[in-house]
């Protein structure tokens, strides 16, 4: 009997004190204004001369920013950081496999688009040719003329 008794009254400390609290919304606000600048910096790169890699590259920063603002989400807030591997998995895995999917499809697409470009004449003629846009002759012009309303 005092052995499940034992087993009742233990201490369950799972962390997520108000100091812990405190540092990870410090952390996320730190992520979200260095998003914010590096966002802005993109803007204004934009409208400017402005060098793709640079762009691409603070695109990126962006991306790998918002995974770890992620992390910190479903980590705390979430709970997940305290709990046993197995549920930590079941939520990864498909989503790992669900950004593959998109970044397979992205690609596969693009790769059709570019052997549809090469390998069917017609399409790559039909997609470079450019319509003459055609005005209406002069007696076309006196048929279109709206009669005065009486």
């Amino acid at each position: 009997m005092e052995h499940s008794s034992a087993v009742l009254h233990q201490d369950h400390n799972v962390g997520g004190g108000v100091k812990e609290i405190w540092k990870v919304t410090f952390i996320l606000t730190v992520l979200t204004v260095v998003e914010l600048v590096i966002g802005f910096g993109i803007y204004m790169l934009w409208f400017g001369e402005h060098d793709s890699f640079l762009v691409h590259f603070m695109k990126g920063v962006i991306i790998i920013l918002m995974l770890a603002k992620a992390f910190y989400i479903v980590g705390y807030f979430m709970h997940l950081k305290h709990e046993i591997r197995n549920l930590i998995m079941t939520i990864v895995v498909p989503l790992l496999l669900f950004v593959w999917f998109i970044t397979a499809f992205l690609y596969e697409g693009n790769s059709y688009h570019n052997l549809k470009n090469d390998y069917n004449p017609y399409y790559k003629e039909r997609s470079t040719q450019h319509m003459e846009k055609k005005e209406p002759t002069e007696e076309k012009k006196e048929e279109k003329k709206p009669e005065p309303l009486n």
